[in-house]
């Protein structure tokens, strides 16, 4: 017998639905404590009298739940949380993309594994909601083990559909309006990195972040929290003048954080976890497919 806490009850074949109450019992009342190795699936399967089947969906349940991370081979699921993550209320209307996207990279930052895609033009929003859950890091409030990030970006090779000048037959202007980008992308993306790495420097947090080249432009945006939510909005496009350098010009450009987000929330319901479950096949299709490294520089 090993010494991981005693959560049988003395009852056999349970279906996947009574092993995850169970569980969750025992995570309120404190007997399993947040911060703490769950017990491995072969235990777990043993003290149920279930098949590995059912203590993996049970665990699914209390994963999409914010009760438990994610278990990875040679990394056992830990308690996250003592109360269920909230559902999204059917009727929310999607909000603007600061009023959103920030509360919810503070909250995933919360969870003992921290992991964050995201499929972007720049990482100047990203930094932005970062500002908030690093800050209370720094003075103490709360502390992950570690911290993964995975960034999606434009290659610098590529014809943008936007940002881009009007008139693109004016080489000079697609240029300028190029190169603006390419500078904005790399200084938000190394601020992304260097914040982060602060944590691996200063709080000894296992930080990882990476960036890929996307060969498009994508016309939406994506960030993917944890592995239970996903945060979904198109890039609005508008026709505006830019002061670029001595001169002004017309260009084609996305409204960043004025456009609107929509919140998917594995715990929200069927139609939710399958967005979120399919957003993360796609991310993980194009970052092991037609990306390549992206070098910051």
């Amino acid at each position: 017998m090993t010494s991981e806490p005693d959560v049988t009850d003395g009852a056999a074949r349970r279906s996947p639905d009574e092993v995850a109450a169970a569980l969750r019992a025992r995570i309120r009342a404190g007997e399993l404590k947040v911060g703490e190795k769950l017990p491995t699936q072969a235990w777990l399967c043993d003290h149920f009298g279930v098949e590995r089947t059912v203590v993996r969906q049970a665990l699914q349940q209390l994963h999409a739940a914010g009760l438990i991370t994610e278990g990875r081979r040679g990394a056992p699921a830990r308690i996250a949380s003592a109360t269920p993550s909230a559902s999204r209320p059917a009727d929310e209307e999607p909000k603007l993309t600061a009023a959103v996207l920030s509360p919810r990279v503070a909250e995933a930052f919360r969870a003992r594994e921290v992991r964050i895609d995201a499929v972007c033009l720049t990482t100047e929003t990203l930094n932005l909601a970062l500002g908030g859950p690093l800050g209370a890091i720094h003075a103490g409030q709360f502390r992950p083990d570690s911290v993964k990030v995975r960034v999606l970006l434009p290659d610098r090779g590529i014809n943008l559909a936007f940002p881009r000048p009007v008139k693109r037959s004016v080489l000079e202007d697609d240029r300028l309006v190029h190169e603006r980008w390419l500078n904005q992308r790399n200084t938000q993306g190394m601020v992304l990195r260097d914040n982060l790495e602060s944590l691996h420097i200063i709080e000894g947090i296992d930080v990882d972040i990476e960036f890929q080249a996307l060969p498009m432009t994508s016309p939406v945006k994506l960030y993917l929290l944890n592995g239970s939510e996903a945060l979904f909005g198109y890039y609005d496009i508008t026709r505006r003048e830019q002061p670029i350098a001595d001169t002004s010009v017309e260009i084609f450009d996305s409204l960043g954080n004025e456009s609107l987000m929509f919140q998917f929330m594995r715990s929200a319901g069927a139609r939710d976890a399958a967005f979120v479950e399919r957003s993360q096949r796609w991310f993980d299709g194009l970052w092991n497919t037609i990306t390549s490294r992206l070098r910051l520089t």
